[in-house]
């Protein structure tokens, strides 16, 4: 049985880092936490995750009733409900609105993979869910063709969602994603990306792998290119969502092929 203080003590302490980075303006975000297999703690809705006290929250059923809290729970916890019935292994889940990744959410421009080692292990594909109006049911529902398959969702026009079997944990996803989205921005404004290879790209595959990490990538019978968003691109429709800012690898490997020919030349 968890200790009921020490992991809303977790979430308010997360809170704060939510609001002093900037993902969570005003009263913006919510915070979950599974405490058994029918109740799980959250955020109350209209109040600054960077002034929260354990006091502060709420518990509520798998279904989002209110079983306790003086104050009333977030309206987007049916959201959180929804990964957690989809994933059994979740304890945690974080959702907010950090402003590089939600830059990617309002173009809803596809997140290039294969450019930074670290979001490869850590993160993998990271697809872009449909948009509806958040708090309700179907809201809640855009997540489920992905949940299984990665631990970080973005929310087209507005925000992100991650989850894990820590509070730190489920957080950690968030601010991996805004510090990777953040830097391809920069590269962008300065020119554009370069992919890392296919096979540097199978390597950070395989060390995922070894360090006990799941990416579809993995399942052999996995088809199409292993930088080039493979997994979720057949969904990319469903959200509006079109590569503009960042050409896909294959651009690339023509690119470098035509000068290979033109220096034969």
């Amino acid at each position: 049985m968890p200790d009921v203080q020490e992991l809303k003590q977790a979430i308010c302490e997360i809170g704060d880092r939510l609001y002093k980075r900037g993902f969570a303006a005003a009263n913006d975000g919510n915070i979950t936490c599974r405490l058994n297999e029918r109740e799980v703690l959250c955020t109350p809705t209209m109040h600054s995750k960077g002034l929260l006290t354990p006091d502060d929250l709420c518990l509520v059923d798998m279904e989002g009733n209110q079983l306790a809290g003086r104050k009333k729970r977030s309206s987007e916890v049916l959201l959180h409900l929804e990964i957690m019935k989809a994933r059994p292994d979740v304890a945690s889940v974080v959702h907010c609105h950090p402003p590089h990744a939600t830059a990617f959410a309002v173009a809803r421009e596809p997140i290039p993979q294969a450019v930074l080692p670290e979001v490869e292990v850590f993160l993998g594909e990271v697809p872009i869910a449909p948009y509806e109006t958040p708090g309700s049911k179907k809201f809640a529902e855009t997540i489920l063709p992905f949940v299984r398959q990665t631990n970080v969702i973005v929310l087209a026009n507005h925000g992100t969602v991650s989850y894990g079997e820590t509070v730190e944990r489920a957080y950690w996803w968030t601010e991996i994603l805004d510090a990777y989205c953040r830097i391809l921005i920069l590269a962008r404004q300065l020119g554009t990306i370069h992919y890392l290879s296919p096979e540097k790209t199978q390597e950070l595959i395989d060390l995922k792998k070894a360090w006990g990490f799941t990416d579809p990538r993995h399942d052999p019978q996995f088809r199409g290119d292993i930088r080039g968003n493979a997994t979720f691109r057949h969904m990319w429709d469903a959200s509006d969502v079109e590569s503009r800012a960042f050409p896909p690898p294959e651009a690339e490997d023509k690119e470098t092929r035509r000068q290979g020919d033109k220096e034969k030349d």
